[in-house]
């Protein structure tokens, strides 16, 4: 067993920023797509959404980086989040088996998605030592 089973992903269309946690601490990986994110603009009466595809090299990346959790949590602002747990239910089932949940998440800090995914996870939180 890995020494980090539980793992939290925090992404958008521009970085996944991921958490291995474990009762010694946490280790984290940043990673961008190839190619920086287009800004789609919809006219009226065009054929499309005006939103750019799914990065899939960036999904597979990312997908890769959670192989070896126990347990995973996706967290973000945006579609980012759907769009890789659909990703990994399609392209990497066995790691799909192991997605706890789906949630949004605007744009915490480091500390605070290690926080969240803590909780989540029912992982011991740091004491706060009371001062005397």
């Amino acid at each position: 067993m890995p020494s980090h089973f539980h793992a939290v992903v925090w992404i958008d269309h521009s970085q996944a920023r991921i958490f291995h946690l474990g009762l010694s601490g946490s280790d984290e990986i940043t990673l961008h797509p190839q190619l920086a994110t287009r800004h789609l603009h919809h006219k009226a009466n065009a054929v499309g959404s005006g939103h750019a595809a799914p990065d899939k090299a960036f999904y597979a990346e990312v997908s890769k980086a959670l192989a070896d959790a126990g347990e995973i949590l996706i967290i973000g602002p945006a579609s980012a989040k759907t769009e890789l747990a659909s990703y990994i239910r399609t392209n990497a089932p066995d790691i799909a088996k192991r997605i706890a949940a789906v949630e949004a998440a605007d744009h915490p800090s480091d500390a605070e998605i290690v926080a969240y995914a803590k909780r989540h996870f029912k992982l011991p939180l740091p004491r706060v030592q009371a001062r005397g």
